[in-house]
């Protein structure tokens, strides 16, 4: 079981959600080339405007590559244009799983 683990609070601009839509199936693309992350989803939250990433990793290394990487600097090369808040980054453990 993957041990760490990233999310990402994102509020899209008003009229920009279709791109983020769009930024973060590009982010799930990006993800497939980095060793160190396990799992990586993009989502779309029920309240209009509101999205978020959820990605695992098995070692602090993978998480701290990823936070240095590309689809981190895409992330706030492009967050002034796409979110109304500044992306809200949480580092979290994970304890438990069902498979």
């Amino acid at each position: 079981m993957a041990k760490f683990a990233l999310y990402a609070e994102l509020k899209a601009k008003p009229g920009k959600e279709a791109d983020v839509e769009a930024f973060l199936k590009k982010g799930a693309e990006m993800a497939k080339a980095e060793a160190g992350t396990v799992h990586w989803y993009g989502f779309k939250e029920d309240k209009g405007g509101f999205f978020g990433v959820f990605d695992t990793f098995n070692d602090e290394a993978g998480r701290d590559a990823h936070l240095n990487g590309e689809i981190a600097k895409a992330l706030m090369a492009n967050a002034e244009t796409l979110f109304s808040e500044v992306p809200k980054i949480h580092k979290i453990s994970l304890i438990a799983e069902k498979v």
